[in-house]
């Protein structure tokens, strides 16, 4: 049985390990365990999926509650995924910031499964990954 809770003091290891787990780690410092560590430290709502203790899956968010919410990293272990776990962490994540919009960026392989689930496709994102980028 899958149990669900706000887990704000997650450990940098088992974030790391589901992350793997769910391929999301190819695109995250999964290899900088001191950036993990921060990334787990400073998201202020990380709601947890668990299998007994097996920690499988995770939504970690960055929130000022009221406005906007930006659900930065879903992540499900592949072995459970395709069960609901991850619809079940972003409805648990927007109940938590119920005022709030969620804003999520999908990673390629997932881009189809947040319409499928019935979140609104934006098209007006921008990203800067360093200021000497700015003209």
């Amino acid at each position: 049985m899958i149990t669900y809770q706000i887990e704000n003091n997650l450990s940098p290891e088992e974030f790391k390990d589901v992350l793997i787990k769910s391929t999301l780690g190819e695109r995250r410092p999964v290899e900088d365990f001191e950036r993990i560590k921060s990334m787990v430290e400073n998201a202020n709502l990380i709601i947890t999926a668990r299998d007994g203790n097996r920690l499988v899956g995770v939504a970690r968010s960055v929130t000022d509650f009221v406005y906007c919410t930006y659900l930065s990293d879903l992540a499900v272990d592949d072995e459970y995924q395709k069960k609901g776990i991850g619809k079940e962490l972003i409805r648990l994540t927007k109940k938590e910031t119920q005022k709030a919009i969620t804003i999520l960026l999908a990673a390629p392989k997932a881009e189809g499964y947040y319409p499928h689930i019935g979140m609104t496709k934006h098209n007006a994102c921008f990203l800067l990954a360093d200021e000497t980028d700015l003209k």
